[in-house]
């Protein structure tokens, strides 16, 4: 996974991740990113087992299982926060190492809302367990609004004021000290909202700063990564791509996807359908990625 993601950073593409906080939304992604041909990561949360339904580590990893295609997809381990959404703290240590011990692919700690230096300590102890195993790290610097309790400020004032972004000086000291493999950076991102009447709300546009991003990779020099990929400007996301993005997170689109049809129609199998065709319109329109599969597993080196 670590040379998948380096190759997408180098080549100027992306891998999305795709959570899914019901099990039977794993299926059709798998089966979108095999007829696009396309790689992408089954992504998981802390929060989506808690406010949603796909239940924990070991089920998500079973259901990847039934229906895994070899150079379309890994699983990855997504937010498990030191402090999570509500402020509360976290056993996460004993998550994360069974993420690793199960055999995901690659894991993210979330330490985002810690102090720097904290952050920093947090994610280095991840890093050197999963490094251990062969697993790569992701940590997250800057503040990606959404998942709190309550209405997000006016995303102009978030964006306009530069509220939570990475700070540049503090990236760079944290590339350099935490021994993360990805670094999740906010740069006028926002996650879409999981709880209470907001969480069927439609996101706001969002846009990047893509000034702010290139300093970030310069400072950093690693793959970058994009939370609250969802309802972001499609001009944005190519261009971020070739600015260091090389790992971009999907939720929004694909659950409300999920949640509509099985409001209008009682069926999980409505349901997966529109998850289905909602992620090949997202790989093939949105992130321009059809056929990029082989190149970014390496499959085209071997057949020349």
């Amino acid at each position: 996974m670590t040379d998948i993601v380096l190759r997408a950073y180098q080549a100027g593409l992306v891998v999305p991740a795709f959570n899914v906080p019901y099990l039977s939304m794993v299926e059709p992604v798998i089966r979108a990113a095999a007829d696009e041909g396309a790689f992408i990561l089954i992504a998981t949360a802390r929060l989506e087992w808690i406010k949603f339904e796909s239940k924990g580590l070991a089920p998500v990893l079973e259901e990847y299982r039934r229906w895994r295609k070899p150079g379309i997809s890994g699983l990855h381990l997504d937010h498990v926060p030191v402090i999570d959404e509500d402020n509360l703290q976290v056993d996460y240590m004993p998550i994360l190492e069974e993420a690793v011990r199960l055999g995901y692919h690659s894991v993210m700690v979330d330490g985002s809302r810690l102090d720097l230096e904290e952050n920093i300590r947090a994610t280095r102890k991840i890093a050197e367990m999963a490094h251990r195993a062969g697993v790569p790290c992701e940590a997250e610097l800057g503040a990606v609004m959404g998942h709190e309790a309550g209405p997000p400020p006016p995303y102009e004032e978030l964006f306009s004021s530069g509220m939570g972004f990475t700070d540049i000086a503090e990236a760079k000291r944290f590339a350099d000290s935490a021994g993360c493999d990805w670094l999740s950076v906010a740069v006028g991102n926002i996650h879409g909202a999981v709880s209470g009447a907001l969480k069927d709300r439609k996101k706001a546009q969002a846009r990047l700063n893509l000034e702010h991003l290139e300093k970030l990779r310069l400072a950093t020099g690693v793959p970058l990564v994009l939370h609250g990929g969802s309802g972001i400007r499609a001009e944005d996301i190519r261009a971020a791509a070739r600015l260091g993005i090389a790992k971009v997170n999907v939720a929004t689109e694909i659950r409300q996807a999920y949640e509509a049809a099985v409001r209008d129609s009682g069926d999980t199998a409505q349901a997966q359908k529109a998850v289905y065709e909602r992620t090949r319109w997202l790989l093939r329109d949105y992130f321009g990625l059809s056929g990029t599969a082989a190149r970014l597993t390496g499959q085209h080196e071997v057949s020349r």
